[in-house]
């Protein structure tokens, strides 16, 4: 089993989108048994792979010491895809962990779900605070989108200290720059100083994705986008073969 987190420090970044595609190239690509987990307070995840909340859950539901999480799980319309869900009370969450005093709740909670899923994804809040230094005590691995622009590499060094301040030894990170649009100057400048990122492209099909709630893989797989979240995929898989080895 291996913990992915798709982290920033800032919204807007298509961050949720990244998950929730990550994770349908899990099931569908890799065949493996994968659990999208929404940490978000938004639920975005959850909208995007179709889903709305049945009812209202409180996030000690989900992090209590005598709740177990797999009881929250919902199944998706895609083989061996799940999501753990989320709702507004998650905003309580950092109190919630504090108040618990386990530093590692939250890797207990997915190596306890590990017995059902190889591979699980964090949808992350874009929080500094103990939700994300919890986050980063369970990853194997953190995916950071950044926009393009001049300040890509100084979100990604916050991210990288706030990474290596909460894990010894800390996870790799993995940089990818996130709605590209090669048409614009500061792009273009942002793709030459990391030509060894991995992108996803501004496209229409991936922002369709929310429209149509379903993962650009699913309805366009020979979009551009489609392809690039493939091939981002297959990277990620080939730094988590390599960190086992």
């Amino acid at each position: 089993m291996a913990v992915v987190a798709i982290y920033s420090v800032k919204g807007g970044v298509g961050k949720t989108t990244l998950a929730a595609n990550l994770a349908w190239c899990s099931a569908t690509i890799s065949c493996r048994h994968t659990l999208l987990w929404d940490l978000d307070a938004a639920g975005g995840a959850g909208f995007l792979l179709g889903i709305d909340p049945r009812e209202k859950r409180k996030a000690e539901s989900v992090f209590a010491r005598d709740k177990e999480p797999e009881k929250l799980v919902r199944k998706t319309s895609y083989p061996r895809l799940d999501l753990l869900p989320a709702d507004e009370s998650i905003r309580e969450l950092d109190n919630q962990l504090v108040q618990l005093g386990k530093r590692k709740r939250l890797a207990k909670l997915a190596s306890t779900l590990s017995k059902d899923y190889e591979r699980i994804i964090l949808d992350c809040p874009p929080v500094l605070n103990e939700v994300s230094a919890q986050v980063m005590r369970a990853a194997d691995l953190v995916i950071v989108p950044l926009p393009p622009s001049p300040l890509s590499a100084r979100a990604f060094e916050l991210v990288a200290e706030e990474v290596a301040a909460h894990a010894s030894p800390h996870p790799p990170i993995l940089p990818v720059l996130s709605m590209l649009d090669m048409r614009r100057r500061l792009h273009r400048e942002a793709r030459d100083e990391n030509p060894n990122w991995p992108a996803i492209p501004l496209a229409s099909a991936v922002e369709q994705c929310a429209v149509r709630r379903m993962p650009v893989g699913a309805f366009a797989p020979r979009s551009p986008g489609a392809r690039a979240f493939q091939h981002l995929w297959t990277a990620i898989e080939r730094k988590l073969a390599s960190r086992k080895g």
